[in-house]
């Protein structure tokens, strides 16, 4: 068959359900969340083996080397719980170490000193311990069975496939044992992995307990050895997950949860604040002067974020005071609503005081809103040998001036990119919408440009997440803009004349703009509004 192109020229209707609902980016994975709920699991269970199926499913994103958050609304108390899944630096990597070996300008994208201890497996145990149903034994097997058996490799996996199997494995220690003799697996190809068949197993009968203090921690201090890093299993042993306050913010009469710095969520709500002072709803969808408001928010936002976000333990941000409507007020004078703002630096808010997302509700209202990530693609590309799963790449996000608050440091968590959403209402505390939009730093831009698609223009799931999208590059004030096809020309046109730098982005370089999922929860009847982003593989699953 012609190899998959992303032209937006079918159409999906946002999916409906009462009993439970599932969506995200493979199919499959859907199915295994699914399968939780009808064994009588709930929104955790479900969410656990829909990121254990995706595991074996889309590697090329996500998997037992990299990281993982959650939100988890309790719908009994109405209660946002937030799950900080990320590892830290290992104790004998310093800045110190890097200046020795000529490494203190930036560290090498796929170099085994950017692999900090990978959170996800504790993450997945910590959320089902404390809210799940189920045994992991049976959370786990539809995953176990997917990588036993194998399963037909979906059309955009398989285009990442092949650029991670040129990139990161061709190279990396282990690599070889993620391809095919070499090569990535072909669109509808069966691809079997025994060795996370093997490593899930373990996990389901023996907990986190053997991937941080038994063979699976040997496997990955080893390979690490190999390829030239220094993590040691006391790195891994002394991992925890961290149950933290979730941060938000009223938008619309709706209220935004994010989990708090180290990850980038932040930037979202502080978008959010920025354009609470405009009429964005008196503004055609896509038109020239809302999509302007919204990048010149963006950059504001990430101006700040790129300044504040760390791991809190070494350098805590002002969040209240960032998060106020005062601090918004002042900083939305910077945005001129004729001209791109070419100035823009972060704000002193003391004066005035990158992956798979999914989500899955449940039939009594319960929500989690999950992501997990390898980082780059594979991450390193490095193997545990015989495990089945790469390790990320996440300390390629620390900073290396040590001036910085996301400075690297032993023991640090550094700056993430992987985030999840929740939205209540606030009158009540009711769930409205559990959603996430994974990619890198497009994910609090997606977020943003999701909420007001919900919150502004009130539409269902699915034409929120199939509507055009933006992407400036967080780390520049006059940064390029993508523009997805679908955004009128003539506002492309309008746009460049203000100031910004236009970039028309579309084919299989729309997955640019990341990949989204939604659910949303009728307060009245319960009935359960799902949809996926047209960008990717995957689906919106429903129960009843």
């Amino acid at each position: 068959m012609k190899p998959i192109e992303l032209e937006f020229t079918s159409r999906r209707s946002p999916v409906l359900g009462r009993a439970g609902m599932v969506t995200a980016s493979q199919p499959l994975a859907v199915a295994a969340g699914l399968k939780a709920l009808q064994m009588g699991g709930n929104a955790a269970d479900a969410a656990v083996a829909t990121a254990a199926a995706l595991n074996v499913t889309e590697p090329t994103s996500t998997g037992l080397g990299g990281d993982a958050f959650a939100l988890y609304y309790e719908a009994k108390t109405r209660q946002v719980y937030a799950l900080n899944g990320s590892g830290r630096a290992p104790a004998a990597l310093t800045l110190e170490r890097l200046n020795r070996e000529g490494l203190d300008r930036e560290l090498p994208r796929f170099h085994p000193y950017t692999v900090t201890v990978p959170g996800a497996c504790a993450a997945w145990c910590d959320l089902v311990e404390r809210f799940g149903k189920l045994p992991l034994v049976k959370t786990l097997a539809p995953a176990i069975e997917l990588a036993h058996e194998g399963f037909p490799v979906a059309p955009l996996t398989a285009a990442s496939w092949r650029s991670g199997a040129a990139l990161q494995l061709r190279t990396a220690v282990n690599g070889i044992e993620m391809t095919l003799d070499g090569r990535a697996p072909a669109t509808g190809e069966v691809f079997r992995n025994e060795g996370l068949a093997q490593t899930l197993t373990l996990i389901a009968f023996e907990g986190k307990e053997v991937y941080y203090r038994g063979p699976i921690a040997n496997s990955i201090v080893a390979v690490l050895r190999e390829a030239g890093g220094c993590m040691e299993l006391d790195d891994l042993a002394a991992h925890t997950s961290t149950w933290v306050e979730p941060i938000s913010t009223t938008y619309r009469g709706l209220r935004f949860w994010e989990c708090p710095p180290n990850g980038q969520g932040l930037a979202a709500l502080l978008a959010l604040n920025l354009l609470e002072g405009f009429d964005l709803a008196s503004l055609p969808a896509l038109s020239t002067q809302r999509l302007h408001w919204m990048i010149e928010a963006m950059r504001l936002a990430f101006a700040d974020a790129r300044r504040y976000v760390a791991d809190p333990h070494f350098a805590p941000a002002p969040l209240a005071e960032l998060l106020s409507k005062e601090y918004a007020e002042q900083r939305r004078k910077l945005i001129d609503p004729r001209r791109a703002n070419p100035q823009i630096r972060h704000g002193v808010p003391f004066a005035s005081s990158d992956t798979v997302y999914f989500s899955v509700v449940d039939g009594e209202g319960n929500a989690c809103s999950f992501i997990n990530s390898n980082y780059m693609g594979f991450g390193t590309g490095i193997v545990p040998r015989g495990r089945g799963f790469t390790l990320q790449n996440r300390g390629h996000n620390f900073s290396l001036d040590p001036q910085h608050p996301n400075a690297l440091a032993p023991g640090k968590r550094p700056y993430h990119t992987i985030i999840p959403s929740l939205v209540t209402r606030e009158e009540d505390g009711s769930l409205f919408a559990s959603y996430g939009v994974m990619g890198g730093f497009m994910q609090p831009q997606g977020h943003m440009q999701v909420a007001v698609a919900l919150a502004d223009d009130q539409l269902d799931p699915q034409s929120a997440v199939d509507r055009p999208r933006f992407c400036i590059e967080p780390d520049e004030p006059h940064s390029q803009v993508a523009l997805e096809l679908g955004i009128p020309v003539e506002t492309m046109a309008a746009l460049a004349s203000m100031g910004h730098r236009v970039q028309p982005t579309g084919g299989m370089n729309r997955q640019l703009f990341g990949r989204g999922a939604v659910i949303f929860r009728d307060p009245l009847t319960g009935v359960l509004w799902g949809g996926s982003d047209p960008r990717g593989d995957g689906c919106a699953m429903a129960l009843g």
